[in-house]
């Protein structure tokens, strides 16, 4: 089975059965309440809950910037489930993002991240703990090189649209791996670069982390169906897609 995306109740559901609703989030979007944001007032999990008419459990996350595929579960048994099966990486996430620099055609960046608190969020946390494994693949599916000179040591600037394909699911993994290898996510301001940050809001008028979950495939928990769900991207990305003439490159 394979879902497209709809608009319901100020949230898009994307897939929904009598145990499982998914939701492509927007960015900037909290999946639920958090000290480290105390003045926000829409959480992805409320907004859910009010469209489908029940309580949801979360079984995995998106970063607040990152917009894309969230499933919930419509029970506890359910969601212990699905939990199980993230852990054991029997699901299969794929991300777009917007990167600096070209970059090969496939390749997979395997280096352990470590632990990295937030101030409030993370407060009584084991901080000394090693190193975990991660790992992710990418795959690069457009590049442009625009006559625009970001960085003074060259005239022209060059990008990436690549397909990210995370292994493993560490705290900022993708965001993360893309600094290490020297290509930073574009939006990214945490772990990205200023300089193409600010390219991107002039001259694109995008504001957002250019970080998109666009499909999540599993095993449905209860039928054991495949299941593949499909987000799709905002006015701000398609925006850049159209500039780069990369809208055919997303598909697949």
């Amino acid at each position: 089975m394979d879902i497209e995306s709809g608009t319901v109740n100020q949230i898009d559901i994307i897939y929904e059965d009598e145990f499982l609703v998914a939701i492509n989030k927007e960015a900037g979007l909290l999946v639920h309440r958090s000290w480290l944001d105390k003045g926000e007032t829409r959480f992805a999990m409320q907004l859910t809950r009010d469209a489908v008419g029940c309580h949801v459990f979360p079984v995995h996350r998106l970063d607040k910037p990152t917009s894309g595929v969230l499933l919930f579960a419509k029970s506890s048994a359910v969601a212990r489930s699905l939990t199980e099966a993230f852990a054991e990486h029997n699901v299969t996430k794929q991300y777009l993002a917007v990167v600096r620099g070209f970059m090969a055609d496939q390749g997979v960046v395997d280096y352990a991240l470590s632990f990295k608190p937030d101030a409030i969020a993370d407060k009584f946390a084991d901080l000394d703990k090693p190193a975990q494994e991660a790992v992710t693949h990418w795959q690069s599916l457009a590049q442009v090189d625009l006559p625009f000179a970001v960085s003074k040591k060259h005239d022209t600037t060059r990008y990436s649209l690549v397909r990210l394909t995370p292994e493993t699911g560490r705290k900022h993994q993708l965001r993360r791996h893309m600094r290490h290898v020297f290509h930073h996510i574009v939006g990214d301001t945490s772990h990205g670069d200023g300089r193409h940050n600010r390219f991107f809001r002039a001259q694109y008028d995008c504001s957002r982390m250019l970080l998109h979950a666009q499909s999540l495939a599993l095993s449905h928990p209860v039928t054991g169906e495949p299941l593949l769900i499909r987000a799709g991207l905002d006015d701000q990305w398609m925006r850049i897609l159209e500039a780069f003439s990369w809208v055919d490159s997303v598909e697949g």
